[in-house]
């Protein structure tokens, strides 16, 4: 069954949008972690088809499958079928990012990044971090041999951070549940300056003196600014 093309009169289509709302300036600006699920598939189509934008084919693929679990077991002919004006070329494009991520999940632990040092837990966290509007703080759960057990693209925090908001529970209960040796905690100045404040080193002592209660090593506290960061490890400050 092919789905009905039919739409409302008038469509807003990406290049009607005002530049900071259209999907890929907004990945850019915010990172990939603030976009919708239509707005990340909308980039990796690039296009729409006749008559029909972009982000509603992308709507439209969301419905028919119910969602990404659904849309992540079709095939490229099921693809072409089923949604109008999708092509072999759009439809393959599709299916490699959701591979992708497929294998992005099933790695073991082994597979994944090792944090040896400051600068490898950086470039980790730079590229998107560093262009935040607001401060984001993230926590990177370490086994025994520092190699992240979990997303470390996801915030904990948005907003800003200080030790009357960042609450020491909810920085290790992940940690806890996962059996974690070890976290590395990471936030952003949004300003592009990576210099710890003194509210830095409150949080950092809060965290480290915590995780020596709770057998949780604070490994590091890593301040990210735009092509630069500061480890609070390094530099003796809440260690």
């Amino acid at each position: 069954m092919t789905v009905s093309t039919d739409r409302p009169a008038y469509t807003l289509m990406i290049a009607d949008m005002a530049s900071e709302e259209r999907p890929r300036e907004r990945l850019i600006h915010y990172g990939p972690a603030a976009l919708a699920n239509r707005e990340l598939l909308a980039i990796l189509l690039r296009t729409g088809v006749q008559g029909r934008s972009v982000l509603e084919l992308a709507d439209q693929m969301l419905r028919h499958y119910n969602g990404l679990r659904g849309l992540s077991n079709v095939t490229i002919n099921d693809l072409t079928a089923n949604i109008h004006g999708l092509g072999p070329a759009k439809s393959a494009q599709l299916l490699a990012a959701l591979e992708l991520g497929r294998r992005m999940a099933s790695l073991q632990p082994a597979d994944r990044p090792q944090v040896k040092n400051p600068a490898d837990a950086a470039r980790l966290l730079q590229n998107d971090m560093s262009y935040f509007q607001q401060e984001h703080l993230r926590v990177l759960l370490l086994n025994q041999k520092n190699y992240v057990i979990n997303d470390w693209r996801k915030s904990l925090y948005k907003g800003s951070l200080n030790s009357s908001v960042v609450r020491v529970a909810e920085v290790f209960r992940e940690a806890i549940r996962s059996n974690a040796a070890a976290i590395l905690v990471a936030h952003n100045h949004p300003s592009g300056d990576p210099t710890p404040s003194p509210e830095d080193i409150r949080v950092t002592r809060d965290l480290r003196r915590a995780g020596e209660l709770l057998d949780i090593e604070l490994l590091d506290h890593i301040i990210i600014g735009v092509q630069s960061f500061v480890s609070m490890k390094e530099r003796g400050l809440g260690f």
